[in-house]
């Protein structure tokens, strides 16, 4: 089969470099379309589910939500196993499937699932799917310069600003933000006056709850106009929230303020983000979806980054607390030096100890031709470019020039016995 085929080589020299100039092309095109990042991608292909009911302690969350959820989960195909993991407050359960299982196949999977097991959760509970990235899916952090505004102006300018904003950049899964005070209207409940008005905090709950709200209503007509009535009840400074009806005490009505009150609080934190030490900082964190290019994806974020700067409050700009780009530009230039430092230093060698331009020719050809076919197969298995891979790119080189060299001899040799050989037996 081999002397056939080198046979057929030899004989169609033309289809030989074709074929050849071919692959180098396909090649060049799977250098450019190849994902770039700095580490290789080995985190297991994964669905998240989180479940939050804050204030229950983890031994009632593993039995009413982690449990029925792992257990419901089970039933669906192509998975490998389950993990669940119950804290304070939160359920998360990591549904890992098989390797060749595309991941928006599986996500679609357990949705399904979690429509039918949502019905065994207590009441108000709802699970919901992390995002659509990986373990190492966190490419850039970024933290607000503000130092005249308070941590909670700041989350409320990152949550409702600019984490919409970085969202709608292609291949970014989440922005995920991170420190400050997350606003809320706080009533700070006095509970003589509940006993006093007879009034519960359920009942405070309930009103509240009810009175945030617009209603709407029927169509009036009046002089042939068309009117639509509706009633505007949402909640939009704190005195709103002091004039809610609660119940009534001999006829008269009891509102939040006569036994509550009412102020503007952060919610409860569980630690804070300090950067360098020089005090809280908020921030955002992007994390990539499957199978992008990070270095692309970053780019495309500071662009953006660069357009939300314009609408931002005067004094208020961006830092970089991580950027990936950096090591993956400084991975790349690396591991493009070696290549070229080898490349060179293998063709001089070669043409030195070979002693023969058209020998040397065949084998140093050879190295572009087997870097773009390596292109060619990262792209077809979904692999990135990586620092990795390109490692074992460069540290191929030098098989690819000894098979090479090893050859050539190998044909000097056999062309050499050939010539000596007397004209009886040539």
């Amino acid at each position: 089969m081999v002397e056939k085929l080198i046979e057929f080589s030899l004989r169609n020299k033309f289809i030989v470099l074709l074929l050849a100039a071919g692959l180098f092309i396909w090649g060049w095109f799977s250098i450019q379309r190849n994902p770039i990042d700095a580490i290789p991608d080995l985190s297991e292909n994964q669905v998240i589910v989180f479940t939050e009911w804050m204030g229950r302690s983890p031994q009632l969350i593993e039995d009413q939500v982690t449990y029925p959820l792992v257990s419901n989960l089970q039933g669906i195909p192509k998975i490998k196993r389950i993990r669940g993991t119950s804290m304070f407050g939160m359920s998360f359960v990591y549904v890992i499937f098989e390797d060749n299982v595309d991941i928006y196949w599986a996500r679609t999977r357990v949705l399904e699932r979690l429509n039918y097991a949502q019905r065994l959760l207590p009441q108000g509970i709802t699970p919901s799917l992390g995002p659509d990235g990986t373990g190492v899916g966190h490419i850039f952090w970024y933290t607000l310069d503000a130092k005249n505004i308070d941590l909670g102006e700041q989350r409320a300018l990152q949550d409702w600003y600019i984490k919409f904003a970085l969202q709608t950049v292609p291949g970014v899964a989440e922005v995920a933000s991170f420190g400050g005070f997350e606003k809320q209207y706080q009533l700070v409940v006095d509970p003589v006056k509940l006993q006093y008005y007879n009034v519960s905090l359920m009942d405070i709950m309930n009103k509240v709850k009810a009175n945030n709200n617009d209603v709407g209503g029927r169509k009036f007509e009046m002089s042939d106009m068309a009117y639509i009535i509706r009633g505007l009840g949402y909640v939009k400074k704190k005195e709103d929230l002091e004039e809610i009806a609660i119940g009534n005490y001999n006829g008269i009505p009891v509102r939040v303020k006569d036994v509550a009150y009412v102020q503007m609080g952060g919610d409860l934190r569980l630690g804070i983000v300090d950067e360098n030490g020089e005090g809280e900082v908020v921030g955002g964190i992007v994390v990539m979806r499957y199978g992008e290019n990070a270095d692309k994806v970053i780019k495309a974020v500071k662009e953006k980054m660069a357009d939300v700067q314009k609408g931002l409050p005067e004094g208020v700009t961006f830092k970089s607390a991580y950027d990936r780009s950096t090591l993956i530009e400084a991975a790349l230039e690396t591991i493009k030096g070696k290549l070229k430092e080898e490349i060179i230093t293998v063709c001089i060698i070669v043409i030195i100890f070979l002693f023969h331009w058209r020998s040397a020719l065949s084998i140093i050809i050879q190295l572009p031709i087997t870097i773009s076919i390596s292109f060619i197969l990262l792209e077809l298995f979904g692999l990135s470019s990586n620092l990795m891979s390109l490692t074992g790119i460069a540290l191929a080189i030098g098989v690819v020039v000894d098979n090479g060299i090893i050859m050539s001899e190998n044909s000097y040799r056999l062309l050499s016995e050939w010539q000596n050989k007397p004209d009886s037996e040539a």
